[in-house]
């Protein structure tokens, strides 16, 4: 009977360690089942020794690179295995998994959009993994490390980093993606390390100024604007091969147009170091003459310039590959009829997406940087070129114009009056009629070489010269006819019918005309300054379509004999700082007017108003204190567009009316980057 209870005994405790080994070492089946579909996708890879297919147990046995606590797979660490096919599509069903590691491999495929919602560590690095983020990322909260460097991953970044507030550690370098960084990057108010180089990544970098970053790198993509002065802070920190303000850069700016309104150029910065240094030095050698110190002062500040502007020619040689987007499509976008921009009809929407395909159709570029000047000067020179403009009669224009009627007057400008037109076969020209005083014969060849530039020009946003006239001292111009409308009647006259431009139709216009004066400074060779850009020289046709008129014309200003004071006051406020000096280059005043024109269309303001109070009268001056502060900003816009654009948009608006309206000159960027950032409101 002992000897029965005691086998008894045995036996219940044999029973209950089997139990107990049993209840401690099954994984969750969830778990199993996961681990199980993450096998078959990577093709059963034999290097992953343990996993089966079909049953098993990786808590309790030996699954190579599976850890878990309890019967949960906390982490698998399968990196430098060499293995391929993909991830499968149960990882969210591991609720457990806190490290997953599956670097180095060859796993091809997408990102699963189903991920482990609760790991925070996940490294996909080294594979050949592609396609683009998932936005399941958004959800993965408690994410610190995530590393997808060294993939073919491409396209623009969604906003998944809403949520990701614990991110410590980001690396997305060695891919290609493209487009600008989203707004959610400006909420990892946690991260450290951000690697971003050797992408397409293109915009600012607003977003990482204010990021508690320890190390960034942002090497070899396509961002630009300024680099925020907020970078100096960063020990570790690397942005060559991009393009912001002054060209390819090297190291930050000392300059921040959302913090420094009045911040000092890298020029004026260093004349102001060396004057410093020429003080302190006449402190301690009394004897050296006024003269000397005042002789070497005017050395050293016209090296700096000379040095500076050298830099300047050197880095255009080197210019980004500039966005060719071409407009092909018949219709724009329409004058809205209420004073609150509505949204956009499915007409208009299939209207913009034709337009941005077009913006797709840019050619891909790891290196943003080309010498285009190699091509410009593959061209023969323009005074070369046979004379396409047609001769016309005084008689043949006389007929056209009915003798210049009033009745066909269509607009007065600073070199004249302009004319409708119609010639015996139908078409409409519009006739410019320059008060030209009598020229010589020296100045009359200037004159037909300038007639015979401008008739080379061709491009969509830019009225084309067809012809011309010169005879009984009498000189006409013959452009194509491209509307009646001017920019400055649809924002100033226009009102009372109710007819507004939406902030779309805004954005469109300045692109179109930033891309016509780009076309004149960087495709011409010699570049061209157009020298009159206000809102009465930007045409608008039915579908508000800009082509702005008189390019290049304004050399012949001093031969008219026009007085000062007849003049009409539609150009004042939009000439730069250096209007009027000798040696300037021509196409940065061009910069500023467009900056000024880019206030405009923001404001819907005249860039001079004699009727405003005196500290408003002049635009630029008034605003150029207000720009920087969102409050003042957001009463600065035109009612009639006001909350129709994104704060990201606005600020970004803002920043180009900043670059163009510098006060030095050589601190404004081509207008090419100012391309670039309006491209990116679109």
């Amino acid at each position: 009977m002992a000897k029965l209870t005691l086998m008894r005994c045995l036996f219940v405790f044999l029973y209950s360690a089997l139990l107990f080994s049993a209840t401690s070492a099954t994984t969750d089946m969830i778990d199993v089942t996961a681990l199980q579909d993450l096998f078959s996708a990577l093709n059963y890879p034999p290097r992953l020794t343990g996993w089966k297919s079909v049953g098993g147990d990786p808590c309790g046995e030996d699954w190579k690179g599976i850890s878990c606590t309890e019967t949960s797979v906390q982490s698998i660490k399968i990196d430098g295995l060499g293995i391929n096919g993909t991830l499968g599509l149960q990882l969210s069903s591991l609720l457990s998994l806190k490290y997953f590691d599956a670097g180095f491999n060859n796993i091809q495929g997408e990102i699963p959009s189903n991920l482990p919602p609760n790991a925070t560590h996940i490294n996909l690095s080294f594979n050949q993994i592609s396609q683009n983020i998932p936005s399941s990322f958004a959800s993965v909260k408690y994410l610190r490390y995530l590393n997808l460097s060294h993939n073919s991953l491409s396209g623009p970044i969604g906003n998944i980093f809403t949520d990701l507030l614990n991110l410590k550690q980001l690396d997305l370098s060695y891919n290609n993606f493209s487009g600008d960084l989203p707004v959610s990057f400006s909420n990892l108010t946690n991260l450290k390390i951000l690697h971003l180089q050797n992408n397409q990544f293109t915009g600012l970098v607003t977003f990482l100024a204010k990021l508690p970053l320890s190390e960034l790198n942002i090497q070899n993509n396509c961002f630009s604007g300024v680099v925020p002065k907020h970078f100096e802070n960063i020990p570790n920190l690397s942005i060559e091969g991009n393009v912001f303000v002054s060209g390819v850069v090297h190291s930050p700016l000392p300059y921040n147009p959302w913090n420094e309104s009045n911040a000092l150029t890298t020029m004026s910065s260093t004349v102001k170091n060396y004057y410093t240094f020429l003080e302190a030095y006449i402190q301690n050698h009394k004897w050296l003459g006024i003269t000397s110190i005042v002789g070497v002062v005017v050395l050293v500040a016209r090296c700096i310039v000379a040095l500076v502007s050298i830099h300047i020619r050197f880095s255009h040689r080197h210019k980004l590959e500039r966005l060719e987007i071409i407009h092909h499509t018949s219709h724009r976008l329409p004058i809205s009829t209420r004073i609150r921009a509505p949204r956009d009809s499915p007409e208009q929407q299939s209207i913009r997406s034709s337009a941005v395909d077009s913006l797709r159709h840019i050619p891909s570029f790891r290196n943003c940087r080309t010498d285009r000047f190699s091509r410009i000067r593959s061209l023969s020179r323009r005074s070369r070129a046979p004379m396409t403009a047609k001769l016309y009669t005084v008689a043949d224009l006389r007929v056209a114009t009915n003798s210049f009627a009033e009745d066909n007057l269509l607009g007065e400008g600073s070199l004249g009056s302009v004319y409708k037109g119609v010639f015996h076969d139908g078409e409409i020209f519009a006739v410019k009629k320059i008060n030209m005083m009598p020229l010589s014969l020296h100045k009359e060849v200037k004159f037909i070489e300038l007639v015979r530039s401008m008739s080379l020009l061709r491009h969509p946003n830019i009225s084309s010269l067809l012809g011309y006239c010169m005879e009984h001292q009498q000189y006409l111009l013959v452009y194509e006819y491209a509307g009646n409308i001017t920019l400055e009647d649809i924002l100033h006259s226009a009102h009372d019918d109710g007819r507004y431009l939406s902030w779309n139709a805004r954005v469109w216009i300045a692109l179109d005309v930033a891309l016509a004066l780009e076309y004149l400074h960087l495709t011409i060779w010699p570049p061209v300054a157009h020298g009159n850009i206000k809102a009465t020289n930007v045409l608008l046709n039915d579908d508000l379509r800009p082509r702005i008129c008189d390019c290049g014309l304004a050399v012949l200003r001093p031969l008219t004999c026009i007085k000062p004071s007849e003049l009409p006051t539609g150009g004042m406020g939009y000439n730069a700082p250096e209007y009027g000096m000798p040696g300037i280059d021509k196409t940065k005043s061009d910069v500023y007017g467009f900056g000024v024109l880019l206030m405009e269309l923001l404001t819907g303001l005249k860039p001079f108003d004699s009727s405003r109070a005196r500290e408003k009268r002049n635009l630029i001056k008034w605003a150029s204190t207000r720009l920087h502060n969102f409050n003042y900003l957001e009463e600065m816009v035109d009612p009639a567009i006001r909350g129709s654009y994104s704060a990201l948009a606005l600020f970004r608006c803002t920043e180009a009316i900043t670059l163009c309206t510098q006060v030095e000159p050589e601190v404004r960027p081509p207008i090419s980057e100012i391309v670039e950032l309006l491209a990116s409101l679109i």
